[in-house]
């Protein structure tokens, strides 16, 4: 798998499967390019895509910082041009949306279409509240409630319940796979700070706004932001909780397809 050494000396893992059309998947907080699989299978046989782990998460490199989502959104295109990807679709869900918005801002000369997935425009006081309480779960050294905490934001109750004990083994795992603590709690404070809400009227990438109603993370309101705000956007409504590119990977890329190829 590639791992490609930044401007900054940050190492970042990514990854490359199928042929077609370069499409550029970024995952949200969790950071693994990973996270992409079930959307991924059905989506190679017609696009190349790229799935990106974040510097600070999955299998990249997790320095001490600074994080920010420009930062991210800089990684991806030095992906994109170690792999030749002059310009390339984008896919981002939850953070990797603030990415994908940064990047049709501030380097529209490199993106194609673009979906913004269960994302958010800028914090309101909702978000600060709830992000507050996951940044302080992670102070206090407390991995594996905050683990839990962002399951039950996360998945809808039919999806915790059939999935109970691979959940149950996520969270025995926390303590290592959000290591170090001092890092995933400067990557939430990365997301306190992002605010590009006036902005987004100055995209002029088409762009497909995914949201979930059921979703308890970002709440469906913010899709409807992102879309009333970037010119001619379109909106989808989804159910299946916050993760539902995993959940309902099948609807999902289909949806997906459809707008790239077009």
């Amino acid at each position: 798998m590639p791992l490609i050494a930044t401007s900054d000396g940050c190492r970042v893992h990514y990854e490359v499967r199928g042929s077609g059309a370069p499409v550029v998947l970024i995952p949200g907080l969790g950071g693994d390019g990973r996270f992409w699989t079930p959307a991924a299978e059905r989506l190679e046989a017609r696009f190349r895509l790229i799935l990106v782990d974040h510097r600070g998460a999955g299998r990249s490199d997790r320095p001490d910082g600074p994080y920010t989502i420009g930062r991210i959104a800089r990684d991806v295109v030095e992906i994109m041009d170690a792999e030749g990807c002059a310009t390339a679709h984008l896919v981002g869900h939850s953070t990797g949306g603030t990415v994908v918005q940064t990047l049709a801002l501030d380097a529209a000369g490199r993106v194609g279409r673009i979906v913004v997935s269960g994302s958010w425009p800028g914090p309101d006081a909702r978000f600060r509240a709830l992000f507050a309480a996951r940044l302080a779960l992670l102070e206090a050294n407390q991995p594996a409630i905050y683990q839990a905490f962002t399951h039950v934001l996360g998945y809808d109750a039919a999806w915790i319940a059939a999935h109970e004990a691979e959940l149950d083994a996520a969270i025995a795992r926390a303590g290592e796979a959000l290591a170090p603590l001092a890092v995933a709690a400067e990557r939430i404070r990365m997301l306190l700070a992002y605010d590009r809400a006036a902005d987004l009227g100055r995209i002029s990438a088409p762009a497909l706004v995914i949201g979930a109603r059921d979703d308890e993370m970002i709440l469906f309101e913010q899709s409807e932001r992102i879309a009333r705000a970037i010119p001619g956007a379109e909106l989808v409504a989804f159910e299946g909780g916050h993760f539902y590119p995993r959940t309902r990977a099948e609807p999902f890329a289909r949806y997906v397809d459809d707008f790239l190829a077009r």
